[in-house]
């Protein structure tokens, strides 16, 4: 027996170098190997051979050679599934030289230069991914990326569902907006695979699209990214470089992305953002308060995370434009003095002591009695409802810097000459008033109208700790399992990067929080999903939006409903047999699927069906699950949708009305 078979026959005896395919995890086994793990040198140390190969002998101790056992594992197709350069080892190099050959770092990771596909159709799938190397497989990966048919097209209004007759392509509107006159005006849903669908989408929208934001999986191990792959962090990377990298060809000039991350792999996301967008492209990271810590959180020995992150990247710094937001604060007690004659002229101002003011005038000596007798809280609230309403006398006096204006900085001067004398200095919009070297800032600055209401506020920073995610589970009566993001989040982020009827993407529109909040605020929407929701699917929240939903932000933006959106799928071809392998209940069920791909589908090139008829018998013997998991191997991955290329192919059967709209979403003239 060759010596690497006897390597993997007594790997094997471990269950946890195994994957749930009988495969051996390599790199699990050159981890531990890296780290002188005691469970894998003792089974080495149990095969006769093994021990001679891998061991030498020192002053009679046997010594791990490292080294020797690394290389040999690594030269055995380490990566057997990966056509990527990166084949043996995963690591910080430079120029393929690894962090202890040189004192400088870069990120790497395997499969950094393949096609990451991401074909999941149910959220509880676990699949095994294939990866397409950019230059290996160049012709794979140019039929993979390639236009796609459109399929089930349909227009979808408060009265319902009815096939769709063409898209709308408003002039008048593409040119207030400033995009070409022939751009696609209605609002998008397409099922299918995001990266696909981008692909597809960037014939159309390149160019257009002034805000992405997506929720991508977070990589946790709970959540919908659960590809069977022994790198499963260099997995998640790819899957979302592939991505970014479409994505930002879709985006406008002065256009942005936002990415949901969480502390898990934003730290590697963002070398991953630097390198699609550009280092100097980024704007900045957003924390999130998400939740607070309460029960077993509090006694949790590890510290409890709170918070999410938002990536927040542009497509080109110079030209992007940030509106500045403003959030609800509470009373600044900064704000203590009060003009009492402030209609009177300026000269002969009476101020006093705000709380001083207050205390009397509710019947108490002085600012500490009312504290003592009323209470701290209260007597505040009584003062901050006062200052809010007459927010015109209350002031703070505040510092004047050594650089303000020339004329201001004389006044400011002058006037600590001349305690308790008032100056004024005009300007075209706000006349400032100085005394004492101070300058009088009212409080009426800080308040602004929020929701449609007058109230205290501050400047947004890059910390939302005022967006409650408690209580959103029915929003847009909808519900997801993971993830649900309040519609108050989207509305600022749509708020702070678009206008009216600018054009906004999601491509992991999940339960659809994006889509529903972008229609309500009159943005046009693009929303991509490739996992079946069922009643909790994005189609169903915007039905809901269009017909009044009355949940999220409805209430603040008085939304009553109206409007409409394409409903859209990538026209599917292998992934019809991928589907079906998945529903069959039985053998029989299976052998007929297996009858109709010899005669439709497009088989893997490996595949020799003659060779898979012979053992037939032995298929009908094997579990349900090992015959419908062969199926699925054989079937090429390459080829889940429908090329546009082949859109008169009679084999593919595309429909006339499949023609007409596709044709008409790539305005391709017959």
């Amino acid at each position: 027996m060759k010596l690497y078979e006897t390597l993997e026959k007594q790997l094997k005896k471990e269950p946890n170098f195994v994957t749930d395919d009988g495969e051996l995890k390599k790199w699990v086994v050159l981890n531990k190997a890296q780290n002188f793990d005691k469970e894998l040198i003792g089974l080495l140390l149990d095969n006769a051979d093994l021990k001679e190969k891998f061991f030498v002998k020192v002053k009679d101790t046997l010594v791990f050679n490292q080294n020797l056992f690394s290389q040999f594992l690594e030269q055995k197709n380490y990566l057997n599934d990966s056509y990527t350069q990166y084949k043996n080892k995963v690591g910080l190099t430079i120029d393929g030289k690894y962090l202890k050959q040189r004192n400088e770092v870069a990120l790497v990771w395997p499969f950094k230069d393949c096609i990451l596909e991401g074909g999941q159709s149910r959220e509880e799938q676990n699949r095994e991914e294939i990866f397409f190397n950019e230059v290996l497989a160049q012709d794979e990966i140019t039929q993979l990326l390639e236009l796609k048919v459109l399929s089930n097209a349909k227009r979808i209004d408060k009265n319902g569902e009815k096939p769709l007759e063409g898209f709308n392509r408003d002039a008048e509107l593409n040119k207030k907006r400033g995009l070409p006159e022939d751009t696609i005006t209605d609002n998008l849903i397409i099922k299918g695979n995001n990266l696909l669908a981008l692909h597809s989408l960037k014939e159309e929208f390149a160019g257009k699209v002034k805000l992405i934001y997506i929720d991508p999986p977070y990589n946790t191990g709970n959540d919908s990214f659960r590809y069977n792959d022994n790198f499963n962090h260099s997995t998640w990377l790819t899957f979302m470089k592939n991505r970014l990298s479409v994505a930002q060809s879709l985006l406008t000039k002065d256009g942005v992305i936002f990415i949901n991350v969480d502390d898990k792999e934003y730290s590697y996301l963002k070398v991953v953002c630097d390198d699609v967008f550009g280092r100097e492209n980024f704007l900045n990271v957003i924390a999130v308060k998400t939740s607070d810590p309460s029960g077993h959180k509090t006694v949790n020995p590890s510290p409890y995370s709170q918070t999410e992150y938002i990536l927040l990247y542009a497509k080109h710094k110079q030209s992007y434009n940030y509106e500045i937001q403003y959030v609800a604060s509470e009373y600044d007690s900064g704000y203590n003095q009060l003009i009492l004659n402030y209609e009177d002229d300026f000269s002969s101002w009476e101020i006093v002591g705000l709380f001083d003011y207050l205390a009397k005038e509710n019947g108490y000596k002085d600012t500490r009695d009312a504290n003592k007798k009323l209470g701290h809280d209260a007597f505040k609230s009584i003062v901050a409802k006062y200052a809010l309403e007459n927010r015109e006398r209350v002031f703070q006096a505040t510092a004047i810097a050594n650089d303000a204006a020339k004329e201001i900085v004389e006044i400011r001067d002058k006037s600590k000459d001349n305690s308790g004398k008032i100056y004024k200095v005009e300007r075209d919009k706000d006349d400032i008033f100085i005394k004492d070297g101070r300058q009088i800032y009212f409080y009426s600055n800080k308040v602004r109208e929020i929701d449609g209401e007058e109230t205290p506020s501050k400047p947004l920073t890059n910390l939302w700790a005022d967006i409650p995610y408690n209580g959103i589970s029915k929003e847009g009566g909808v519900k997801l399992k993971n993830g649900k993001k309040p519609e108050k989040l989207l509305r600022r982020i749509i708020e702070i990067s678009t206008d009216e009827d600018d054009i906004v993407l999601d491509y992991h529109l999940g339960s659809g929080t994006s889509c529903a909040v972008a229609h309500k605020l009159g943005r046009q929407f693009i929303g991509v999903e490739q996992l079946d929701y069922g009643k909790n699917d994005s189609t169903v929240r915007l039905k809901n939006v269009i017909n009044g939903d009355t949940t999220g932000i409805s209430k603040v933006i008085d939304w009553k409903g109206g409007g409409s959106f394409i409903y859209l799928e990538l026209k599917k071809y292998n992934q019809i047999f991928i589907d079906q392998i998945e529903e069959a209940k039985d053998t029989k069920a299976l052998q007929e699927i297996w009858k109709q791909m010899k005669e439709k589908s497009f088989l893997d090139y490996n595949v020799d069906i003659q060779e898979q008829e012979k053992n037939l018998e032995a298929f009908k013997a094997d579990s349900l699950e090992n015959q419908k998991q062969l199926l699925l191997k054989l079937l090429d991955l390459n080829q889940l949708y429908v090329n546009l290329s082949s859109i008169d192919d009679k084999n593919l059967e595309c429909t006339d009305e499949e023609k007409a709209i596709t044709k008409d979403f790539y305005q391709i003239k017959d």
